[in-house]
């Protein structure tokens, strides 16, 4: 357990060093709300997309590939997704609806949950953890696309128009190409790939400086209720709810293990980028990734010592 919990510090201290440099570029005025704006649009239509292409293009999609996990993952993500829309729809206004369901059921799995599984399980831990990394991406992408529109004073909220823009997605279309290269191994010239990484690298600190950037005292005293609320959504009521359903079903070692893992991620930080993208409230998406992260140390290492106490992973 300790060794998970140093993991996790591992993990999430660069995560924390990214927000307190955006925090302090703004209050010295080195970056300002135009160019968090520029730069979180470059992100999300750029850098990001160039990442979730390279992460699942280098992955091997047919090692581990398990249908029982991956079809439980999806059900689980989908009850999620509608759990905390049902209780968005009771918690907050009409206006943060959006932002508080994505806060609340989209973990930042691709970066926290890989590594953490990584760390437990070894090179079984990656395989199964990149297959479940490209269903996740999509999922995540779709289900945040469609709730956000919804909500959003900017996207047409008819089917038609929410089926519009969650194939225009940026984040989805990288997916979407990047999957039948993966299965097909279609090689790419060596100089686009050392591009794509180049953009790739970018994403997280520039997301998090943007994230870093947005927040505030003020900001955090506005949004602190609805945040703390999505944040224990996210931490503590859907991983239970999930793994114990895995549990249930029957998953134990390393398979159990790994699912926990990507239920108990805290928030992406994809969720500000799309936040801002669809014009909404993203100093609440900001505010709730800061205390998921902060809350990972504690109930990621309470999930693990629990489930190993009871021999189970």
């Amino acid at each position: 357990m300790l060794a998970i919990f140093l993991q996790t510090l591992t993990i999430t201290a660069p995560v924390f060093a990214m927000l307190f440099l955006g925090v302090l570029l703004k209050r010295v005025g080195w970056i300002n709300d135009s160019f968090i704006h520029t730069a979180s649009s470059l992100v999300f239509n750029v850098t990001m997309p160039a990442l979730l292409f390279l992460g699942i293009y280098h992955a091997d999609l047919r090692a581990a590939l398990q249908p029982d996990v991956l079809g439980y993952f999806t059900l689980a993500t989908l009850l999620s997704f509608v759990l905390a829309w049902g209780w968005a729809m009771w918690r907050c206004p009409r206006e943060d609806r959006g932002i508080y369901v994505q806060g609340a059921f989209r973990g930042n799995n691709g970066v926290i949950g890989l590594a953490l599984a990584a760390s437990m399980y070894g090179d079984y831990g990656i395989s199964l953890g990149a297959v479940l990394a490209g269903l996740v991406i999509l999922l995540y992408n779709t289900l945040s696309t469609i709730v956000l529109a919804v909500y959003s004073p900017v996207i047409k909220s008819d089917p038609w128009s929410i089926c519009k823009s969650v194939f225009k997605n940026p984040l989805i279309i990288s997916v979407l190409v990047a999957a039948p290269c993966a299965a097909f191994k279609i090689g790419l010239p060596a100089w686009l790939l050392a591009s794509g990484q180049y953009l790739a690298a970018m994403t997280l600190p520039l997301a998090l400086i943007c994230i870093g950037g947005t927040l505030s005292l003020v900001a955090l005293r506005k949004s602190g209720k609805m945040a703390v609320s999505a944040s224990l959504v996210k931490m503590v009521s859907l991983p239970l709810l999930m793994t114990l359903g895995a549990w249930l079903y029957g998953f134990r070692g390393a398979e159990l293990g790994v699912l926990f893992l990507y239920f108990a991620s805290p928030t992406a930080a994809a969720s500000f980028v799309m936040a801002r993208a669809a014009n909404g409230n993203h100093e609440l998406a900001a505010a709730i990734i800061v205390i998921t992260t902060l809350m990972a140390a504690i109930t990621t290492n309470i999930g693990i010592f629990v489930l190993q106490w009871g021999g189970w992973i």
